[in-house]
Order: C-alpha cells, then sequence, then structure tokens
C-alpha cells in the first residue's frame, strides 16, 4: 500500500478515536449532571415531607408526622394555626369510641361557650380536599373534617381508631401518629354524652393543650 494511503489511515483513525473520546465525555457529563439533579430533587422532597407535630393532650402526648408533599395546603394550614396557638387548650369535642377522636373548633377553647356549638366552628382560612392514593383513613391516620363542601376543610381534624375505608377519597389524610397511639385510645375512652345536643362529647372536657411543629420526632 503506498505510504499516502498509510498517512491518511492514520489520520482517519485518529480522528474517529477523537470523536469517540469526546462522545464519551460527553456521555459521563450528561449522566453525571442528570444524576445530580435527580438526587438534589430527591433530597428536596424529603425535606418537605418531614414535618412532625407534637399534640400535647390533657391525656399525654402524640407525635404525629405531616405529608407535607402529598398535601400540601393542609399541612401548611396545620402547619400555621398551630404555630399562631390556635389549637391551645381546645377540646376533644367528638368522641366515638372504636371510630375517630375529634377536635380543633375554636368554640371549644378552655372547655368554655355554648355546647351545643361545639363542633359547628372553625378558622378563618380554608383548604381545599387534597387526596393522595397512597393515604388511607388507617388505624393513627389524621384527616381533615370538613362541611357537605368538599373543600370545606378549616382547623377541625381527626384521628381515626379503626380502618375506616368508607372515609378514604372523602377528606384529607394529612399525618400520621408515630408514637402515642395509647393517648388517642385513652381520649377514646373517656365518658361520654349519649344524647343530643351534646352527642359524643365528652362528658368532662379532654383537651387538646398545644401543638408544637418541628423537622424532628
Amino acid at each position: 500500500m503506498p505510504p499516502s494511503n498509510i498517512r491518511k489511515n492514520r489520520k482517519q483513525r485518529g480522528r474517529r478515536g477523537r470523536v469517540y473520546l469526546l462522545g464519551t465525555l460527553v456521555l459521563v457529563i450528561i449522566v453525571a449532571v442528570g444524576w445530580y439533579v435527580y438526587a438534589s430533587s430527591q433530597s428536596a422532597n424529603t425535606n418537605v415531607a418531614t414535618v412532625y407535630a407534637k399534640l400535647n393532650t390533657s391525656q399525654g402526648p402524640m407525635t404525629v408526622e405531616l405529608y407535607q408533599s402529598a398535601t400540601p395546603k393542609t399541612v401548611t394550614n396545620f402547619v400555621n394555626l398551630a404555630r399562631s396557638g390556635f389549637y391551645d387548650n381546645l377540646v376533644w369535642h367528638r368522641i366515638v369510641e372504636g371510630f375517630v377522636i375529634q377536635t380543633g373548633d375554636p368554640n371549644t377553647r378552655n372547655g368554655g361557650g355554648d355546647r351545643s356549638l361545639w363542633g359547628t366552628g372553625g378558622s378563618s382560612q380554608t383548604v381545599p380536599l387534597e387526596i393522595d392514593d397512597s393515604l388511607n383513613n388507617y388505624v393513627g391516620y389524621l384527616g381533615m373534617a370538613r362541611s357537605q363542601d368538599p373543600n370545606s376543610g378549616s382547623s377541625q381534624f381527626y384521628i381515626n381508631l379503626a380502618n375506616n375505608a368508607s372515609l378514604d377519597g372523602q377528606y384529607t389524610v394529612f399525618g400520621k401518629v408515630i408514637s402515642g397511639t395509647d393517648s388517642a385510645f385513652a381520649i377514646a375512652n373517656v365518658p361520654t354524652h349519649t344524647q343530643d345536643p351534646y352527642k359524643d362529647q365528652p362528658i368532662d372536657p379532654v383537651f387538646l393543650t398545644s401543638v408544637t411543629i418541628s423537622s424532628s420526632p
């Protein structure tokens, strides 16, 4: 083969080698950038989702994990109310053993007011229904109470004492008791009225004394 052809082939091979190297470097950079973006997003999601609330009650404390990423509007509303002191000294005004316990009505503050109005009050803000199919009304999970309007959630919330599948899809499930479930069942065991207009209210008020928000349990 003539020497000129040999030099030409060598040059072509050299160019191909540089192209392959450049392509490999570009691919490595793309993969690295993609992984960094993915890892950053996962970290951000984890940070957003990690919100906790300590419910201090007259029957003992409960620690709740709040699902910020799944129900952002509901959790933000709950956190804001808690930090403002809205939940201080409210009565667990609805107690149904084997079903739910419920609180969050400002009409019940300090156990006073007109008992016939307990369960009718709320905050000045409302939040829309936020349904996440991965969250269910299982034992220990928190749900946002509401009126007939699906988007009327406000300040009242309940804790499930049983697996209440019939509530799924109708109420925003936004948290779970991760410690202190015994306190919820202690509240459920207090004596309640059995006749309207005070049915399911505790005979002697049992309180949600405060709610504290934190980034760790």
